[in-house]
């Protein structure tokens, strides 16, 4: 596996200002169709929109390091960005296993790209983990930056069990129809030859 080069960290950068919209447009199009939910359906919305632009990492940095960047970038928003203090970590945790999963594996492509890139969309429940598994603490850090009760209240309102486990299942559900998309795009709109190459292999397997 060859090292990153200058010309992939822009490249990295480059993707990762994308993903990061996507990551921005989802929420503003929850924010105002289902305010209620729109914090907790991020991961999954932006898992059925992102998987191009996972394809385009995978498929122009083949290299280990890559996802792991990527993932480490947006773990360094939420740190900076006023998110809970610990939001950060599933960012970082969950790109380095996909990013393991992706080039120190033996699996099929199919399933290493379609398996990777669920677990590197788990890495956006960072920010709302705590709201279900550290629920005082989380208080504790909004009252600490002057929420009022009527905010805080509105922000558990959908933390249920019930939504726990409807999250964790629309982000695997959203992953692999976001890299099914995001094949169809690659192959449509991006680097004809590779695509082909690329959609062979994943019929093959």
């Amino acid at each position: 596996m060859k090292k990153l080069k200058i010309q992939d960290f822009i490249s990295i950068g480059i993707y990762t200002a994308i993903y990061f919209l996507i990551v921005s447009i989802a929420l503003a199009i929850l924010t105002f169709t289902i305010p209620t939910f729109n914090n907790v359906l991020i991961p999954s919305a932006t898992a059925l929109f992102a998987g191009i632009v996972y394809l385009l990492v995978i498929q122009r940095i083949p290299r280990f390091g890559a996802i792991t960047i990527m993932g480490s970038v947006m773990g360094l928003f939420f740190l900076i960005s006023g998110h809970f203090p610990l939001s950060f970590l599933p960012s970082i945790i969950c790109a380095v296993a996909a990013d393991l999963l992706q080039y120190k594996t033996r699996l099929p492509q199919k399933a290493r790209t379609v398996i990777s890139y669920t677990v590197f969309s788990f890495g956006l429940m960072g920010p709302v983990l705590p709201l279900w598994f550290m629920k005082n603490a989380y208080i504790d850090a909004l009252i600490a930056r002057g929420k009022d009760s009527v905010y805080i209240e509105k922000v558990f309102t959908p933390i249920t069990t019930g939504m726990f486990y409807f999250c964790t299942i629309a982000v695997i559900v959203c992953s692999v129809l976001g890299i099914l998309i995001g094949q169809k795009i690659y192959v449509k709109h991006f680097d004809k030859t590779k695509g082909k190459n690329y959609e062979q292999s994943m019929r093959n397997v």
